[in-house]
């Protein structure tokens, strides 16, 4: 990276859309840079291209944008007991002291122990309030702070190498609908934000495990299959979906691929897995764990079936990878027993 890529980079992803009247308030470079589990070139040239990018910022009579990038908690040093303890580790210090300005904070609602909607409620429900206060920090008193919220939507083709959780920072679910109560005023009213207007859901109908395990490993390919193209991070320990049966788990990775696939269940059909799974009319979520049905986008339909591939609600699919795919499966086999 130099300052002249950094300015074409500008010219290509910034200028235009200002001039097109978008708010645009940060930049951010790279993702996790810094944690440990991505120790390569990023590590090193984060510093440097977040100096360009900003450099050309200015250049270009942009002064109010700010160039940032998010962190894992990993940037911390190990074994914080409060708050007034944290500090950077110590082979990041000098490089998080170059740059250090908070850029987006959230709090995931899935996929680990803590990361649930409630907690998210909790933690907004007082962080928002605060930044709004003016109150500023102890080394920054009666100055305002600026946050960004990562973020509006869940994003199922999230990278999930640090954890499956990755996948549901939103605010919202992917059918438009709140998650939980947050005040964006930070005026402490109790209140859901507006839901969006015009979603049309696909028809209710859901994609269920038959409950033949007379072949296991027949079953484990299924779920591999189903999970490699459809988010299962759910189903993980923690996740609002860990305390399913078997013949639950199995059917909920079945489900999540046939909605993902638009429900199409004609020649080649998404609820089939081997004459495993079959459609049903009666919703089959229990307690925390919900089976989706997806929302349509741009699908035409037809008597028995919506068009393939023609982009569901869970439109972002993406490869779930073989590190979260083998626990998975680890885990719904042992609780066939």
């Amino acid at each position: 990276m130099s300052i002249e890529a950094a300015e074409r980079w500008l010219q290509d992803r910034i200028r235009r859309h200002r001039f097109n009247n978008i708010n645009i308030s940060s930049v951010y470079v790279g993702n996790q840079p810094f944690s440990t589990f991505y120790h390569t070139d990023t590590y090193n040239n984060a510093v440097d291209t977040l100096k360009y990018i900003q450099e050309a910022i200015y250049r270009n009579g942009f002064e109010n944008i700010m160039a940032t990038t998010s962190h894992f908690t990993d940037v911390l040093k190990p074994g914080i007991m409060k708050p007034s303890e944290a500090d950077f580790r110590p082979d990041l210090k000098k490089r998080m002291v170059e740059f250090g300005d908070g850029g987006q904070i959230g709090w995931p609602t899935d996929g680990y122990p803590g990361a649930n909607v409630s907690n998210a409620e909790r933690f907004f429900r007082e962080f928002i309030p605060f930044v709004k206060s003016t109150k500023g920090t102890p080394l920054r008193p009666g100055i305002s702070i600026d946050a960004y919220i990562h973020s509006l939507v869940d994003e199922n083709r999230g990278r999930i190498s640090l954890g499956a959780f990755q996948r549901h920072w939103g605010v919202y679910l992917p059918n438009g609908k709140p998650k939980y109560k947050i005040d964006f005023s930070g005026a402490h009213r109790d209140m859901y934000p507006t839901t969006a207007k015009g979603v049309v859901f696909m028809p209710k109908r859901w994609c269920m495990f038959k409950g033949d395990k007379t072949n296991l490993t027949k079953v484990a390919n299924q779920v591999r299959r189903a999970c490699a193209e459809a988010d299962c991070t759910s189903l993980l320990p923690g996740g609002s979906c860990s305390q399913l049966t078997f013949d639950q788990n199995v059917s909920y990775a079945f489900n999540r691929y046939f909605q993902m696939n638009s429900q199409y269940i004609t020649n080649g059909s998404s609820c089939n897995f081997e004459n495993l799974a079959a459609v049903v009319t009666e919703d089959p979520s229990v307690g925390t764990c919900k089976f989706p049905v997806e929302i349509l986008a741009a699908e035409r339909a037809e008597t028995d079936g919506l068009m393939r591939r023609a982009g569901a609600g869970e439109r972002l699919q993406g490869f779930f990878g073989s590190a979260i795919v083998l626990p998975l499966l680890s885990i719904i086999l042992f609780r066939v027993i």
